[in-house]
């Protein structure tokens, strides 16, 4: 069981972080263009995958627990750092997005196509540019540690 459930936790973590970060990555750069259509899809990208990014921990969990890993240092280490990544985004990187498209008249609410802004302050987009780059720093540490294991002697 413990490969159905690894197979299905890095595919989530695949399939839903992945979208996230590169969505959030490209959105400071679309935000400095000014361009409304382009900031509401990554908006959405990034919330609704963060919605289907809650399958990544809870089948983590579920692998850790069939492994019996659960207590190990380098588990509970990812588990924090992966809630400080939740944290991040659901915090800061939605709500500095969402503040954005408020800014640049391009509220995520609003399908009409939109179009694009003239004058955008840079500093939303600088700020939203650093804590992406926590947020996707928190991940490749997270996955580092996945792969690397320090301590562990389950052999997987």
């Amino acid at each position: 069981m413990s490969k159905v459930f690894l197979s299905i936790h890095v595919l989530a973590a695949i399939l839903a972080v992945g979208p996230v970060a590169v969505a959030a990555s490209m959105f400071p750069a679309a935000l400095r263009r000014g361009d409304a259509g382009t900031l509401r899809l990554l908006y959405r990208i990034c919330r609704v995958y963060a919605w289907v990014g809650i399958a990544v921990p809870v089948f983590g969990f579920a692998v850790a627990g069939t492994m019996r890993v659960t207590g190990d240092t380098w588990v509970l280490v990812s588990i924090g750092l992966t809630a400080v990544a939740a944290a991040v985004l659901v915090l800061l990187v939605l709500p500095g997005q969402r503040a954005a498209l408020a800014e640049v008249g391009a509220e995520p609410v609003a399908e009409d196509g939109g179009g694009v802004a003239t004058a955008v302050d840079t500093r939303p987009a600088a700020r939203l540019g650093m804590v992406t780059g926590v947020f996707n720093l928190l991940w490749a540490v997270v996955t580092v540690l996945m792969i690397i294991r320090p301590g562990s002697s389950t052999g997987v």
